[in-house]
């Protein structure tokens, strides 16, 4: 099946009830049992509901996999592999990541004796030096967050599995339609599904995706047990999200492309982070694990104070200042003070990431208007 119809088909099952052709929001916090112990496979909406239960479906099948699982955020998704581990156990992870992520790491599970080593996940050396008989689970992102940094995933799986340990891919950058990670190795796949799978800045959501049945219990019954979960609602939204998953995504390549080869030919732009320059350090590897380069990117202002990057950041009509990505509109955000302000500023330009960075998540509209967008507010 291809692309395109596997995002549309993907969990879509008609109502046996009534016909209906997308799945019914199951608005229901129980369900009535003929007797104790005997039900027709849901018995209270924490632990399961026919909504999510399709989406679930669709996600395991649109990333490769053999079983989803959905949360009520990507931080919550990710939170339940992290309680895969006990204290003692470390987990090696991008020194260039998601601020949220981040946090989450240093701030919730250090304090339970968990032990996160941040390294160049792109040098493979690198990774393979950090692990040590404590080290359980490597966590990858790739496109990074926001240096758009990338790494080889086959290349770690293959060291993962000669050490016995877990791998998970945090594939929200690059969604499934430029990416599938349990196809090249690892064991786990993660989605802040917020982003390019709901696709339109209205729902929060997160999910897990494996092929290992025996990983999925583990996660379900984390799952199921600290109830993370989302409404039937949010399934629903991200349900029909997925549908237009391949032509949005698309749109968002060929924007992507334009916006980033204008900001490089600008006068007043310095560095472009995009992976889909034959220049960039990881291109090669992008262009043989992606199908495209995306819609993310970020960038330097030649003058690299912080009063000149806020001026562009607060100066654009269509590029909407905030948080989050992957919508149909464009997004400009601050990294330093928005999405990655948890993570200490030694520890940012320790890793490249400047106060006056920008980054883009480029939209769906049509690419002349966003280019003249960006020249007017770079001036």
């Amino acid at each position: 099946m291809k692309l395109a119809t596997k995002f549309i088909h993907a969990g879509a099952h008609p109502d046996p009830a009534t016909g209906a052709i997308m799945t019914p929001i199951f608005q229901t916090s129980t369900y009535v049992q003929e007797a104790p112990a005997k039900h027709k496979g849901y018995e209270y909406a924490r632990s399961q509901n026919p909504t999510r239960t399709a989406l679930e479906e669709a996600l395991a099948i649109i990333e490769n996999g053999n079983h989803g699982l959905s949360f009520s955020s990507g931080v919550a998704a990710t939170d339940a592999v992290i309680k895969l581990l006990e204290p003692g156990n470390e987990v090696i992870c991008a020194n260039d990541m998601y601020g949220g992520t981040y946090r989450l790491f240093t701030k919730v599970f250090e304090k339970f004796g968990i032990k996160f080593r941040f390294v160049n996940t792109a040098d493979l050396e690198e990774v393979r030096s950090a692990i040590n008989e404590n080290t359980k689970l490597v966590w990858l992102e790739t496109p990074t967050n926001p240096l758009m940094n990338i790494t080889d995933i086959a290349a770690i799986a293959v060291i993962t599995k000669e050490k016995g340990l877990l791998l998970a891919v945090d594939n929200t950058f690059a969604s499934p339609y430029l990416q599938n990670p349990l196809d090249l190795g690892a064991d786990i796949v993660m989605h802040s599904v917020t982003k390019y799978l709901g696709g339109h800045s209205d729902v929060i959501q997160g999910a897990l995706v494996m092929k290992d049945a025996a990983l999925r219990e583990k996660l379900y019954f984390i799952q199921k047990s600290c109830g993370a979960v989302p409404g039937p609602m949010d399934c629903f939204l991200v349900l029909r999200g997925i549908k237009t998953l391949g032509v949005r995504m698309k749109q968002h390549c060929i924007n992507g492309r334009i916006v980033a080869e204008f900001l490089r030919q600008h006068p007043k732009v310095g560095k472009v982070y995009w992976p889909g320059f034959e220049d960039h350090p990881g291109h090669a590897i992008a262009k043989k694990q992606m199908r495209d380069f995306g819609g993310m990117i970020s960038f330097e202002l030649k003058d690299e104070s912080v009063e000149k990057a806020k001026q562009v950041l607060s100066s654009t009509k269509y590029f909407s200042l905030a948080e989050s990505l992957g919508g149909v509109e464009s997004l400009i955000n601050h990294p330093a003070s928005m999405t990655h302000a948890s993570i200490p500023r030694e520890e940012r330009i320790k890793n490249g990431l400047s106060d006056s960075l920008i980054r883009l998540s480029v939209g769906i509209e049509d690419a002349d208007d966003l280019v003249e967008d960006l020249r007017q507010a770079i001036g």
